[in-house]
C-alpha cells in the first residue's frame, strides 16, 4: 500500500528526528530498579540478579542505535521485562494480562514506543493507588491492519484538575509523532478514558503475507 509520506523530507532527516525523538528510560526507574536488588541481593540473590538482567536489556535498547523500526515482537518482549521488573517493586499491587495474537509479531513500529506506555500505565494508575491495579496489552490483526491497545485501571482519588501532566502529554505527544514519522497516515495513535479505564490505542500497517486464519491468542497473567 502507498504510504503518503511528507514532500521535502530526506531519509537522513527522518532519522534524525526518530533519532531526536527516541524515549529515554527516566532516572527515578533506575534509582527504584537498584533499590530493590539490594533489598533482594542476600535475601534472594537469584531474583536480585534477574532483575539485574533486565534492567541491563532494557537500557542496551535505549542506549544502543537501533534504526528506524524494530518488531512489534521485540517491543512485547522489551515491555514484558520493564513490568518483571516493576513486578518486584509492586509485587501483588501489579497485575498484568497479555493477549497477543502472533500474526502481528512482524508489525513495525518505532524503537521503544510501548515501553514508555506501560511506564505511564503503571505510574499513573498503579502506583497512586492503595490497592494497586490491573493492566493489560492485547494485540491483534484486524484486515490489513495491527491494532495494539494498553488500558489500565484509574487510581480511587483521581489527580486535580490543575496537577502538572508530570511528563504524561509529553510521552503520549512523543509516540504521535514517532508513529507519523514512521508510517505517515497509516500510523494512529489515540489515548484517554473509556469504560472507566485509561486506553491507549495503536493502529499500524500489517506485516506483508499476515496469515488470516482465526487467530491463536496467547494470553498470560502476572499476579
Amino acid at each position: 500500500a502507498l504510504v503518503l509520506r511528507a514532500r521535502g523530507r530526506t531519509p537522513a532527516a527522518t532519522t534524525a528526528r526518530l533519532t531526536e525523538l527516541q524515549s529515554r528510560i527516566r532516572p527515578h526507574f533506575l534509582f527504584n530498579t537498584l533499590n530493590s536488588a539490594i533489598a533482594l541481593v542476600r535475601a534472594e540473590p537469584a531474583k536480585a540478579e534477574a532483575l539485574l538482567e533486565d534492567l541491563s536489556d532494557l537500557f542496551r535498547s535505549a542506549l544502543v542505535e537501533q534504526g528506524e523500526a524494530v518488531t512489534l515482537a521485540e517491543e512485547i518482549q522489551l515491555a514484558r521485562r520493564y513490568l518483571a521488573i516493576e513486578q518486584v517493586r509492586f509485587g501483588d499491587r501489579l497485575r498484568v494480562q497479555w493477549q497477543l495474537d502472533p500474526r502481528t509479531d512482524a508489525a513495525l513500529l518505532p524503537p521503544l514506543l510501548l515501553q514508555p506506555l506501560v511506564e505511564n500505565a503503571v505510574k499513573h494508575g498503579v502506583e497512586p493507588s492503595t490497592r494497586g491495579g490491573k493492566l493489560r496489552v492485547l494485540t491483534e490483526l484486524r484486515g490489513s491492519r495491527v491494532v495494539v491497545r494498553i488500558t489500565n485501571t484509574l487510581p480511587e482519588t483521581p489527580p486535580p484538575k490543575d496537577a502538572p501532566p508530570r511528563g504524561h502529554g509529553i510521552a503520549l505527544a512523543n509516540v504521535r509523532a514517532r508513529l507519523a514519522l514512521l508510517h505517515d497516515v497509516q500510523g494512529e495513535f489515540s489515548a484517554g478514558v473509556q469504560d472507566g479505564l485509561y486506553q491507549v490505542r495503536i493502529t499500524l500497517p500489517a506485516p506483508p503475507s499476515s496469515p488470516t486464519p482465526p487467530p491463536n491468542h496467547t494470553t498470560a497473567r502476572s499476579a
